[in-house]
């Protein structure tokens, strides 16, 4: 039964494709310039709360603690879209089966309150790892073919849940930062399923906007191993992350592997500060990975930590290394026609501070950082919205909704 299975998935899929070949050709109706991204959990309950209604509702979670006001400064800052990160998990959980239809529904009040605002938004199906209570994300979802089949679903039903939105106001983005494809050993899953979804999506709104995207973290050469014309709609908008470089924009993150949460008190640029200051936050941080690194790890992170920081030791090879995500987008672009305002940069931006990490970046670095990014996105004609509102890389709250300081809100400020 698994082949006739598989053959029947095959031609449903094929038949949802054909469907959004029939409808007319055109361009992308939704339009957007300068960003930003929501918080997608602010106080994180675990899996086993989520029948309770008054912990998952409203949905998203920002509902609890931002108010009309909150979004109507966000107009008044400069920003005319919101990228809406929406947790799927709960909508594919048996917690929440007696509220799903409350979940979908309050995600729709969600999109209105922010268009009543005066901003247009991204619906983002954001899928994060599960852990904890949480026994669905990411990797059960990219693993295992009826909770992909499930997941997919959840986008038809998301879709027509949309649908009667204006699509000039509403886009709908399917998965951020598909955690697939991303070893080197030639196998490519994801634009089968990204056609996949995409043909649930559009069988069901056929007026949206969708946002695709490349495998292995929406990052730029994912993008470009995409073929757009398996894709057949003009009305899609493409997007890639960047965090380049790295090793600055994510100091201290103890979820970003196993290297990085040894560095914190390096300077953007690198000669922000004198050599000698550089010298000394670079031997805390060697200081810091003998003492506290596996000694089986601690000669690898050390020369990881030489070679990262060689590669942008001179203004030269820092400009290099954070302008290549926007040439190579900008190139694949161009060979497969797609007009610059159909490019969106979803995700961008520098730490503020780990939770729990006392280490606090300095303003002033975390604003020439999004100053910097914005620059070079604007000057590619493409669209950005920076990482995020509140939490670790929060522009506007930081945790507990403390207020951080001003200096990147003052960025987007002086741009218009």
């Amino acid at each position: 039964m698994a082949p006739l299975t598989a053959m029947i998935k095959s031609l449903m899929a094929a038949l949802l494709v054909l469907m959004a070949l029939v409808l007319p050709g055109q361009a992308a109706t939704f339009t957007m310039k300068r960003g930003l991204n929501l918080d997608q959990w602010v106080t994180w309950p675990g899996e086993d709360q989520w029948g309770d209604a008054r912990t998952i509702l409203p949905y998203p979670e920002w509902r609890k603690f931002l108010g009309d006001d909150d979004l109507r400064a966000l107009k008044e800052a400069g920003f005319d879209f919101l990228r809406m990160p929406v947790d799927p998990s709960p909508f594919l959980s048996d917690q929440t089966t007696a509220l799903r239809h409350d979940l979908y529904a309050s995600v729709l009040d969600s999109v209105r309150m922010i268009n009543r605002a005066g901003l247009k938004v991204i619906v983002d199906m954001h899928l994060i790892p599960a852990g904890g209570s949480r026994k669905i994300g990411m990797a059960q979802v990219m693993d295992d073919p009826r909770t992909f089949d499930r997941y997919v679903d959840m986008v038809r039903k998301m879709a027509r849940t949309l649908a009667g939105e204006d699509p000039g106001q509403v886009a709908f983005e399917l998965m951020n930062e598909p955690i697939v494809d991303c070893d080197s050993d030639g196998t490519s899953l994801w634009p089968d399923r990204q056609r996949e979804l995409f043909a649930a999506a559009r069988s069901s709104a056929g007026k949206l906007t969708l946002v695709l995207t490349g495998a292995c973290y929406s990052a730029a050469s994912s993008l470009e191993k995409i073929d757009p014309k398996a894709i057949p709609d003009d009305n899609v908008i493409w997007t890639f992350h960047s965090y380049d470089p790295f090793l600055l924009t994510h100091q201290g993150a103890t979820w970003a592997g196993d290297f990085i949460p040894y560095v914190t008190g390096l300077p953007y640029p690198l000669d922000a500060v004198p050599n000698a200051q550089l010298d000394v936050a670079l031997d805390t941080i060697r200081a810091r990975i003998k003492a506290e690194a596996p000694w089986t790890r601690q000669s690898g992170l050390l020369a990881y930590l030489d070679e990262q920081v060689a590669r942008m030791d001179s203004p030269d090879k820092l400009l290099g290394l954070m302008d290549a995500p926007f040439k190579r987008v900008e190139a694949w672009a161009k060979a497969n026609g797609i007009k610059p305002e159909n490019i969106t940069l979803g995700e961008f931006g520098m730490i503020r501070q780990e939770y729990g990490n006392a280490y606090v970046m300095p303003a002033p670095y975390r604003a020439a950082y999004v100053k910097d990014m914005i620059a070079r996105a604007e000057a590619h004609g493409f669209s950005w919205s920076v990482w995020s509102y509140g939490g670790a890389f929060g522009i506007v709250d930081a945790f507990n909704s403390d207020k951080v300081e001003p200096d990147v809100m003052d960025v987007i400020r002086s741009l218009h």
